[in-house]
């Protein structure tokens, strides 16, 4: 495994995390604790020690998952990070909920579902300009810095082009973005990438197999069930991304190279990307996962 420190955090992170949106119940399976616990467990003795979750996986069922095998580890090999903003009501329901008196109770339930006295990395969840606009929110959030519930913040934004978010991150005291950046969207680099590097933010990047459509098991015409998010996307823009996924199969992918590995070392061979952060549902796809920092530059200097 290869570490990179988070923008100006100093946390050294695994540059292959392990996103956790599955553990929620929205991508067409439910998750024992046992098989939670083997995906985590595989992780570690590969050298992650980088989560991602967020409050409304399932209503802190992702958390709790986690803090349930966190609690019987030792919280400090790894860096959890998560988000608030969203209230889950059911599979595929939120309410945001981003006012500085809910977001404290959101933080305090994260907290206890974690089962840690203390978060790595606190993100503000792909809200709008207006509430991220908030210096109630903002002072708030920098108390509980000063408390010790939250070591530091970050914002995950929902526009892949939210330029107004990334540039007020140093105002606010966010330390790092998260973005969706894979081989079929790259607008990230255009905009939001440059102000990451001017401000020296951590970039997580998120989606990096595009919802799985670049781990090359999908044809044009798959179908998803109901229970798995991608049955909501657009079934044109899927077919189309499926396409061109087979089209950057046979040009650009070496011969003899997993696809999901590539794709994975392809994000974290920009400057500005710190990690990556696929979800997984098993121990065989965070072993797949975890090939991809072999793929990665060899020329740029990790920790």
């Amino acid at each position: 495994m290869k570490y990179r420190t988070l923008g100006s955090t100093g946390l050294n992170v695994s540059v292959i995390g392990i996103g956790t949106w599955q553990f929620g119940g929205e991508w067409g399976k439910e998750y024992s604790q046992a098989e939670a616990d083997a995906i985590l467990d595989k992780g570690k003795e590969l050298g992650i020690n980088l989560i991602d979750t967020a409050e409304c996986y399932g209503d802190h069922l992702s958390e709790s998952l986690i803090g349930d095998y966190i609690s019987r580890r030792n919280r400090e090999e790894w860096v959890i990070a998560t988000k608030f903003g969203h209230q889950f009501h059911e599979r595929f329901t939120r309410t945001d909920k981003f006012d500085a008196r809910s977001v404290v109770a959101q933080l305090d339930a994260s907290l206890k579902a974690l089962q840690t006295d203390y978060i790595d990395l606190y993100q503000f969840h792909s809200g709008p300009d207006d509430v991220f606009d908030n210096d109630e929110l903002w002072e708030t959030l920098n108390k509980q810095v000063e408390a010790g519930k939250i070591r530091y913040l970050g914002t995950s934004i929902g526009s892949n082009d939210n330029l107004h978010q990334t540039d007020a991150s140093t105002k606010v005291g966010s330390k790092a973005i998260q973005v969706v950046y894979n081989r079929l969207d790259r607008k990230p680099e255009e905009r939001v990438f440059p102000s990451c590097e001017r401000q020296n933010l951590g970039v997580l990047a998120r989606v990096p197999l595009a919802s799985g459509y670049l781990s090359g098991k999908y044809k044009p015409g798959a179908v998803f069930g109901s229970t798995d998010v991608r049955h909501r996307h657009d079934a044109e823009d899927t077919r189309r991304k499926l396409a061109e996924v087979e089209q950057i199969a046979r040009e650009e992918v070496p011969e003899g190279t997993d696809m999901a590995s590539w794709a994975l070392a392809w994000c974290l061979r920009h400057p500005a990307v710190t990690a990556v952060i696929p979800g997984c549902k098993d121990p065989a796809q965070v072993e797949a996962n975890a090939r991809a920092a072999d793929l990665a530059d060899p020329h740029r200097q990790d920790v």
